[in-house]
């Protein structure tokens, strides 16, 4: 675990949602985790992790959550924000997960979609989380303005979005949900404009 909040700089250079993100190797992970109880929550953690020597920080948060030993009786709500977007490997361990615990939901928010050499691989990965009850979706002035209050060190000052944030996150969100559209529908869509001579 690292400190609590994470430094400005850092938040900044790591979540700042270009569309090409050379260098950025490292994935931050900031997490909230909640216990529902009927209308009302309970927070039970919120912190931020990073990627480890040949661990991504999905499978550390995972392995830090399994040890939590929660109740199969109650639900949990877990949120991330994250840098990146899963990797293939990790979106696979994240869905095996849910599927694990039926009463714990995650809503992922992602700054930047990752894609390596292989680009049909990460695509499905996302597509295979989402079936396996995971909410997905791409960071927004909001989200990025939650972030900057609940885990930086931000010394009272005010999150400023940088030029192009709210662009790149419709092209993203745009990039996301072609993503995460059943194959039925890519098909119909297909067809529709095949018909219109597009």
């Amino acid at each position: 675990m690292d400190s609590l909040l994470m430094k400005r700089k850092l938040f900044l250079y790591n979540f700042k949602n270009l569309r090409w993100a050379k260098g950025r190797r490292e994935t931050y992970l900031c997490y909230v985790v909640k216990r529902r109880d009927s209308a009302t929550s309970c927070s039970l953690d919120f912190g931020y992790l990073r990627n480890q020597m040949g661990c991504h920080v999905e499978v550390l948060f995972l392995r830090y959550i399994a040890a939590w030993d929660l109740d199969p009786g109650r639900c949990y709500r877990i949120t991330w924000f994250t840098s990146w977007s899963p990797c293939y490997d990790c979106a696979q361990h994240v869905a095996n997960f849910l599927r694990s615990y039926p009463n714990l939901t995650l809503r992922i928010f992602t700054a930047r979609l990752y894609f390596c050499e292989d680009r049909k691989a990460e695509p499905e990965g996302l597509r295979r989380l989402h079936k396996a009850g995971a909410q997905i979706a791409i960071m927004t002035f909001k989200d990025f303005f939650y972030c900057w209050n609940t885990f930086v060190e931000n010394r009272e000052q005010t999150f400023k979005g940088w030029e192009g944030l709210h662009e790149n996150s419709v092209h993203l969100s745009r990039k996301l949900r072609r993503i995460l559209l059943p194959l039925y529908e890519v098909d119909d869509l297909r067809d529709a404009f095949k018909t219109l001579g597009l």
